[in-house]
């Protein structure tokens, strides 16, 4: 070994010599292109972007794909910028005003009619609903398939 490469070992051995040190990198997803209140996001519409490791958001960001992608935008968002994770929510699978199956489940007997709800609702939460024919106000949970289910035992 020639005397400069023993001398430059030795001297990456007391830390001398910075040896170049991989950049430690974080990533968030960021639109591809403007995304609008109300748009669900879909895979495609997403991209990863790297920043620096010291890099923090202004606000609680959206750290994967994953957790955006089939949720709704509650407001603008930019190309390019990460994504606040207050700006997210899930999709509503029971609308106000718009007409739903309200099931009556109970000890193996079942009972569905039609009615309106009156609030939004995503899966598992309440939502009152009117009931079309009677015009009576029930209270039920939101199934996944968009049902809205009330009474006892399933």
């Amino acid at each position: 070994m020639s005397r400069a490469a023993r001398g430059l070992r030795a001297a990456c051995a007391l830390g001398l010599v910075a040896a170049p040190a991989a950049a430690a990198e974080q990533t968030f997803p960021v639109p591809v292109a403007t995304i609008y209140a109300g748009d669900v996001i879909k895979p495609t519409m997403l991209r990863e972007q790297t920043y620096p490791e010291n890099y923090k958001p202004r606000v609680p960001a959206v750290e994967t794909t994953a957790r955006a992608v089939g949720k709704i935008a509650k407001r603008t968002l930019l190309p390019g910028e990460v994504i606040p994770s207050g700006v997210l929510e899930d999709v509503k699978l029971v609308t106000r005003g718009a007409p739903t199956v309200i099931v009556f489940e109970e000890r193996g007997m079942v009972i569905s009619t039609l009615g309106t709800a009156l609030a939004n609702a995503t899966v598992n939460e309440p939502v009152t609903v009117r009931n079309t024919a009677t015009g009576r106000l029930i209270q039920g949970i939101v199934q996944p398939d968009g049902r809205v289910r009330t009474g006892g035992q399933p």
